[in-house]
């Protein structure tokens, strides 16, 4: 199917989603946070869908992609428009003349229906166009402790951390070196979007939050960063949007995502499933086999598998690539390491982890 045909076809089934999602919103209860859960994910669904429409930008006319993001922006302005019908109206109180002030009764009666404030929301200037405060932009951050910092101040060698970013919206690690963290299913609260960066010599494992079970646990990332990572074994997990890597030297990856873009990678082992043509620019050195079953959900297993149809954006003659190859079947990792040895154990660091995976061991 021609790019642009599927692009069409999966974005007017992402957009009938989200619609469909939009209009049940008056009907979900508001007990327990479950409407602004709900609200939540439809917001997410329009942020991955805006960062597609971004990415296919490469092979759609500029004139079908300004379309495509008017669509997205009409999902937008809806739901907001759906939100303040929705929420809910403060009573009608009699107050006392006492409980008066000189100020407008205009103004102060509107201060009923005014949400709380968030100190750490910028308050708007008069005269300032209400088209750029965006909801996306403007949800505010759940408190919580700072995780990347945390794991900072603890330095290496302490063994597997499992940080539980209950109190997270999303997943970002960045500047360490010779640490192991594999995060657990409760880290699902903050896949809305993930980040990792600045990363030397580490072990992250993505996979437990990020794998939607039958059972409905777990959520997969929105969208997922990587950039300037060496030496390191990183699974990913599952995205359900577009995964980007910029940066990635003689590592090893294991990914599950509808779309990725690869830039200036070098010596990287990825184990991929992927919906999309995997895209790769400016990069040498890179082996690509199917990801291991062990990391797969029933939809996963059942669906197509794309990993090894790479296009490369730098290479435009009619023979195969000299910038990528398919990892051969004889070195590929077998399940038992992928069982066993990555999850780690008493006396066993992350230097003897990443030996036995060979990772770094790859001559340029």
């Amino acid at each position: 199917m021609d790019p642009k045909e599927r692009f069409y076809r999966q974005f007017q089934a992402s957009c009938s989603t989200l619609q469909e999602l939009i209009n049940q919103i008056h009907t979900v209860s508001p007990v327990a946070g479950e409407r602004q859960d709900a609200i939540e994910h439809i917001l997410a669904g329009i942020s991955r869908l805006s960062q597609e429409v971004a990415d296919a930008g490469d092979y759609i006319p500029a004139y079908d992609q300004r379309t495509y993001s008017q669509t997205v922006k009409a999902l937008n302005d809806q739901l907001k428009e759906v939100m303040a019908k929705s929420a809910p109206k403060s009573r009608f109180q009699f107050k006392p003349r006492a409980a008066k002030t000189a100020a407008d009764p205009k103004k102060e009666d509107s201060r009923h229906f005014m949400p709380p404030v968030d100190p750490n929301i910028p308050v708007a200037s008069e005269g300032s166009s209400p088209e750029t405060h965006d909801a996306v932009g403007t949800l505010p951050t759940l408190p919580g402790k700072n995780y990347n910092e945390e794991i900072a101040r603890a330095g290496p060698g302490l063994g597997v951390r499992k940080p539980s970013f209950s109190a997270a919206r999303d997943i970002t690690l960045s500047n360490h070196r010779r640490l192991h963290i594999i995060l657990p299913a409760s880290a699902s609260r903050a896949t809305s979007s993930g980040a990792l960066t600045n990363l030397e010599g580490c072990i992250i494992d993505m996979s437990a939050p990020t794998a939607k079970t039958a059972a409905g646990e777990g959520a997969p990332f929105a969208n997922l960063t990587l950039q300037n990572i060496t030496g390191s074994l990183i699974i990913a997990g599952h995205v359900d949007g577009s995964v980007h890597l910029t940066g990635v030297r003689n590592s090893v990856l294991v990914l599950v995502a509808r779309q990725i873009r690869i830039h200036e990678c070098e010596n990287v082992d990825l184990y991929l499933h992927s919906l999309s043509h995997p895209i790769i620019e400016d990069c040498t050195g890179m082996r690509f086999a199917p990801a291991p079953e062990c990391y797969l959900t029933e939809r996963e297993e059942k669906g197509t598998n794309q990993w090894d149809q790479v296009d490369d954006f730098k290479w435009l003659k009619a023979d195969h690539s000299p910038n990528w190859s398919v990892l051969p079947e004889d070195e590929r990792l077998p399940v038992e390491i992928w069982k066993k040895a990555v999850p780690g154990g008493p006396g066993v660091g992350v230097n003897d982890i990443l030996k036995k995976l060979g990772v770094g061991s790859r001559k340029t």
